[in-house]
């Protein structure tokens, strides 16, 4: 099994930064991709951003310019600095990781989400 640690997230005011974190552990034999969804009432969950384990990223043309997204190997952590926030931004936020376990099998894991609130 795999568990992920959420952290950080909030209230914070337009034009305002957060950022949030995500620790995996467990039986991970290695991990690729991992990135960040986000949720808002009413809505589909929707990519933000994710990044390969070679770097490589990829961003929500909403995000594009305002967040980043950057991830510890080492550690198995993967990180989101969101600057500008906008009322917009508000969601619950899922780290999301595709993972080989020790037996070589691939999944992908869901965090158990992080509110961030956009708000005036």
């Amino acid at each position: 099994q795999v568990q992920f640690v959420e952290s950080g997230g909030g209230l914070v005011q337009p034009g305002g930064s957060l950022s949030v974190s995500c620790a995996a552990s467990g039986s991970i034999f290695g991990i690729y991709t991992m990135g960040w969804y986000r949720q808002a009432p009413g809505k589909q969950r929707e990519l933000v951003a994710n990044i390969t384990s070679g770097g490589s990223t990829n961003y929500a043309d909403a995000v594009k310019g305002r967040f980043t997204i950057f991830r510890d190997n080492a550690k198995n952590m993967v990180y989101l600095q969101m600057n500008n926030l906008k009322p917009e931004d508000t969601a619950v936020y899922y780290c999301n990781a595709y993972i080989q376990s020790p037996i070589r099998q691939f999944s992908y894991y869901w965090g158990q989400g992080i509110q961030v609130t956009v708000s005036s």
